[in-house]
């Protein structure tokens, strides 16, 4: 997601924080994409033909998908054009196409909208052809259960989860070894290890531009976004505080950290790590690739979560929805079914290094034997979603927005967590009555 830049250098103030906005939409085409692809079915549900059109997340362009899209598209006679966001440009632009009606054909989305969207009427229900087509792909059984339940509302499923992963800890092992330190597992650990590995032009730690880094911090101390019984946000307070303030002193108290950046860059932390100019990074098997292109011979290790109170981290990854209105629904979700494939999900953690939903998946031999992916499979048990009932208030969008606001305000700009949240409360209020 982008970052809202600071206005002379100076603090979120209340009417400010008040007042914030979503970014303007981006796109760009892609052709074609993954392997696995299940036997050709008709379309229906308007024809086939011309442009299948899907929105598509800019980091996800895998080699994988290429052989699913190339027998999709020979199959159905259609050209596939994928096109590519940033996720708060995707949101944007998803919310100015449900507006006009123009919508694409699928939408991968960061797992966090779904049930957003079917509250307000703008995500198709999936239920008839599950009931149609669930038996022969594993659905729901083969998907853990939580990423069914993250994508169902009022019983019924409007998503089919593609990705699910997690972020843990990333370290260089030379410089820790060096330095005789072994890999952190509490927040003292983790401070005293970047402050002693701080030097010259290489930092303690990086922090990532991208607000969802902050989330596995919020829930290490037993944070949520939302809290459905008392319908108060960040709560419990103090210690949502507490992981806030934590975070920016990394970056303004004690300086292990250069200050996340607005320029969007949520590879930033990855390629600071691959030119060992910081020692521990936060992150998910999403950089990998990254990092090993950039330096193959850096040696690294994954460790698992920090704990604050508790050990926890974030249950992230994406979901593919079709719009309510989207013209060829039967297409649409063709597309799904071929893209969450299991062979062709296992393609692309051979490829990627990228986790998936489905319990099969987890006993595919590209898993078990790959170094980088066994920690995830050991740190997805104890994820949690930080946005848990979010959706219910209708507000999800505007509500990211000020939390948004909150992290720069605390993280780029160095105010102080009672100014910051004071106004995020605020601006919370406004929202919330609207």
């Amino acid at each position: 997601m982008s970052a809202r830049p600071a206005i002379n250098g100076q603090w979120m103030t209340r009417r400010r924080m008040l007042g914030v906005a979503g970014g303007v939409a981006a796109a760009l085409p892609l052709a074609a994409c993954g392997s696995g692809a299940p036997e050709a079915e008709s379309g229906g549900g308007g024809g086939e033909g011309g442009t299948f059109l899907a929105y598509w997340n800019n980091a996800h362009e895998y080699e994988a998908y290429k052989d699913v899209v190339a027998q999709f598209e020979k199959d159905h006679g259609v050209t596939v054009e994928l096109q590519k966001f940033q996720w708060e440009d995707l949101r944007t632009k998803l919310v100015s196409d449900f507006q006009s009606g123009n919508v694409p054909d699928v939408v991968e989305e960061p797992g966090s909208w779904v049930q957003e969207f079917a509250l307000s009427g703008d995500a198709l229900s999936l239920d008839k052809y599950i009931g149609k087509d669930g038996a022969k792909i594993g659905f729901p059984d083969d998907w853990l259960e939580v990423a069914v339940a993250d994508n169902t509302h009022e019983g019924q499923v409007y998503g089919i989860q593609m990705h699910y992963t997690c972020t843990l800890l990333f370290y260089n092992r030379k410089m820790l070894d060096d330095a005789g330190i072994e890999p952190p597992t509490t927040w003292d650990d983790f401070l005293a290890a970047a402050r002693e590995l701080n030097s010259g032009d290489v930092s303690g730690t990086v922090l990532n531009d991208a607000l969802s880094y902050s989330y596995p911090w919020m829930l290490q101390n037993g944070v949520h976004e939302y809290d459905a019984d008392s319908r108060k946000l960040l709560q419990p307070r103090a210690a949502a505080m507490e992981a806030m303030q934590f975070q920016r002193d990394l970056v303004h108290k004690h300086k292990v950290s250069p200050k996340p950046t607005t320029a969007l860059d949520v590879t930033r932390a990855a390629k600071f790590f691959a030119a060992e100019r910081t020692a521990m990074i936060l992150t998910g098997p999403w950089d990998i690739p990254i990092i090993k292109q950039s330096n193959p011979d850096l040696d690294y290790g994954i460790a698992q979560a920090l704990t604050g109170r508790r050990q926890s981290t974030i249950a992230g990854g994406t979901t593919l929805f079709i719009p309510a209105k989207a013209e060829r629904p039967d297409l649409s979700w063709d597309f799904i079914k071929r893209i969450t494939a299991l062979k062709t999900e296992t393609a692309a953690t051979e490829e990627s290094s990228m986790l998936m939903p489905r319990r099969s998946w987890a006993k595919e031999s590209a898993v078990l034997e790959n170094p980088d992916v066994k920690p995830f499979t050991e740190g997805l048990p104890y994820a949690e979603e930080f946005r848990t009932g979010v959706y219910a208030t209708g507000k999800a969008g505007e509500l990211e927005d000020i939390y948004k606001t909150l992290y720069e305000s605390m993280l780029i700009e160095g105010a102080g967590a009672e100014e910051a949240f004071a106004a995020y409360d605020d601006a919370a209020q406004n929202i919330l009555k609207g």
